[in-house]
């Protein structure tokens, strides 16, 4: 299993050693307002921790854990993982932040290490990102990774707003960047 490194970030695959941080974000109404609309339960995170593992296991991605590498605290958790969570799907990335680590960039530079990761190591040729509609603070890191607005669709019978951007576009992106 992977774990990937930032400035300020260590992103190790979620396990659970992690969940009384992991539940703790999740816990809270705010964080969760754009994902279930309510606070996740204990038992909830456990067996998203789980489902997690599993995926590591089956398909050598899947949700990471973000430690804040100067406290050594959780302050996150994103995925590389399939759209729908199905193969047939492309990949897609996502995130969530603790609400006092929020506007700090964190998310941004999280999603920055896991669409390298996506592009660079797994070679996707597509990563997608969905949020609510209404998730301005979502789209805004959808659009400073450099992904593109696509369309309002239907996902698990609520709408969301589909971003997406492709592996040339990354690379492209990567190379005017200097890196």
């Amino acid at each position: 299993m992977t774990i990937l490194t930032t400035q300020r970030l260590r992103l190790e695959p979620m396990d659970y050693p992690h969940l009384d941080g992991l539940h703790a974000m999740n816990s809270d109404p705010e964080v969760m307002r754009f994902i279930l609309g309510r606070p996740e339960t204990i038992e909830e995170t456990a067996a998203s921790i789980e489902r997690v593992r599993t995926r590591w296991a089956a398909w050598g991605f899947s949700w990471w854990t973000f430690f804040e590498r100067e406290s050594g605290d959780i302050v996150g958790a994103g995925c590389i993982q399939y759209l729908g969570k199905d193969e047939a799907n492309p990949l897609e990335i996502g995130w969530r932040l603790r609400r006092d680590k929020w506007k700090l960039g964190y998310a941004s530079e999280a999603a920055n290490a896991m669409a390298a990761y996506a592009f660079e190591v797994l070679d996707a040729e597509l990563l997608c990102s969905i949020c609510h509609p209404d998730n301005a603070g979502s789209a805004r890191v959808m659009t400073r990774l450099g992904m593109t607005f696509k369309a309002i669709e239907q996902w698990d019978g609520s709408d969301v707003a589909l971003h997406s951007m492709t592996r040339v576009d990354w690379l492209s992106r990567r190379a005017a960047a200097g890196g």
